[in-house]
């Protein structure tokens, strides 16, 4: 039996590095889909909780992954990779503090599959980053024991397109893209994919499927910097941006809503563009159009705060010594995700002038380890008692939880980036767009 049949008779191993928001969906529909299923992961509190049918993840509820059971299981153990005859990689692709590509994950991780890699395995990395890194960098380490890609085993590369608590477009139903470096590898890949997802759209190199994650992200990012900009403007003008792009979008076509907010979050399109710009550096080429979306909608939690400190200035109050609460850590509404959230840089600068800084998130309620920041006091109670006490709050997440009106009767002040307060233009003074 050859590789592509033993996928389809469900006889092939999965193993998948990397249980996070990306990694355990990907585990869950290749269990439903038959297949036995590793989750590999270097943090052994996850490995427990997946092993004890537990869920850390807000929107994959702890009874898919029972349901795994037996098909499933979840170790920190590595070794267990040479079992494997299908290598996912799902691990982050952050950037430096000097916003250049951190592949310090995808490279251990190919080392450690590199260090059991058998003849006939798939190696596929799902992770973000630039064209060039599964030919390239991944390949070269991971032929240093002598196998060959494209002969001795197989190499691909397939971007992710999870989009957490998007129930509107499932894993199966979002059109998969894969790519192989080699004829033999695509057609492999696509084959294993083919058994979870409805329709697989197969591209001709692991470079071309990389820029088509880029720029999938790129096209997000620089089109949220296009509205964060007018926002700034119009604001200026006396002229709500938010009204603006609910006028613009009755246009049956050429018009895409997209909406401004207080700065990008999630694990993709705040880093992503810049890895384009990195890699192009290499050609000796400019991204300047990438690079000047980065800066506006990097520059977001900045303006958030200034508005905060003109509107507590307004009301004869110092930023200084005042009491803050942030609504929402997570990057977006209704999921407990922090990665790249606009929120903790929010925190952190409201500190820098000297704010005493509180936030509320029924999805975060205690603070997890971060890479960036660090978290001190967990989620604060969202009573009538307790909004009274802060001088302002600022909504950065608008989770479907978190109620409008009883916000606007108790807060003292709000400054609403993300038009939470629609209703709320009759306590002008009160509400401040940001």
């Amino acid at each position: 039996m050859n590789v592509i049949e033993r996928i389809q008779e469900k006889e092939s191993t999965i193993g998948i590095i990397g249980m996070g928001y990306v990694g355990l969906p990907l585990a869950i529909e290749f269990c439903r889909a038959g297949f036995t299923v590793t989750g590999f992961d270097i943090d052994g509190e996850k490995v427990r909780l997946l092993n004890e049918g537990k869920s850390y993840i807000k929107h994959i509820d702890a009874e898919q992954i029972r349901k795994c059971c037996p098909s499933f299981h979840a170790t920190a153990d590595f070794t267990g990779l040479a079992g494997m005859d299908c290598i996912i990689i799902c691990v982050p692709t952050p950037l430096n503090k000097y916003r250049e590509p951190d592949l310090s994950y995808v490279f251990d991780t190919t080392r450690a599959i590199a260090a059991h890699l058998r003849r006939g395995q798939l190696v596929v990395l799902e992770s973000s980053t630039y064209p060039g890194t599964t030919d390239e960098d991944m390949r070269a380490i991971l032929e240093e024991g002598g196998l060959r890609a494209g002969a001795d085993f197989h190499l691909a590369y397939s971007p992710e397109r999870e989009d957490p608590n998007n129930n509107s477009f499932t894993m199966r139903h979002i059109p998969k893209v894969v790519s192989g470096y080699t004829p033999e590898c695509l057609e492999i890949t696509a084959a294993l994919y083919g058994q979870i997802i409805d329709k697989v759209i197969p591209v001709s190199t692991t470079r071309t499927a990389e820029a088509t994650k880029l720029l999938e992200n790129i096209y997000r990012a620089v089109n949220i910097a296009l509205v964060n900009e007018l926002k700034v403007l119009l604001d200026k003008m006396g002229i709500d941006i938010w009204e603006v792009i609910e006028a613009a979008n009755t246009k049956p076509f050429g018009f895409h809503a997209f909406y401004p907010g207080p700065g990008l979050g999630g694990h993709c399109i705040p880093v992503d563009p810049f890895y384009l710009t990195w890699k192009a550096r290499e050609y000796d080429f400019s991204t300047r159009f990438i690079e000047l979306a980065g800066e506006i909608n990097t520059r977001m939690p900045y303006y958030v705060v200034q508005k905060t400190i003109e509107a507590l200035s307004r009301q004869g109050k110092s930023v200084n010594g005042a009491r803050v609460l942030i609504l929402g850590l997570a990057y977006k509404k209704d999921v407990d995700d922090l990665r790249e959230s606009p929120s903790l840089k929010l925190m952190e600068l409201f500190r820098e002038v000297g704010a005493e800084v509180d936030y509320n998130d029924p999805y975060v309620t205690t603070p997890p380890r971060l890479r960036k920041y660090k978290l001190e006091k967990g989620s604060v109670p969202l009573t009538a008692e307790n909004l009274g006490t802060y001088c302002c709050v600022v909504i950065a997440t608008d989770h479907s939880v978190y109620d409008a009106d009883f916000i606007l009767e108790n807060a003292h002040l709000i400054v609403d980036t993300r038009n939470m307060m629609k209703n709320g233009n009759g306590h002008s003074c009160k509400v401040i767009k940001a």
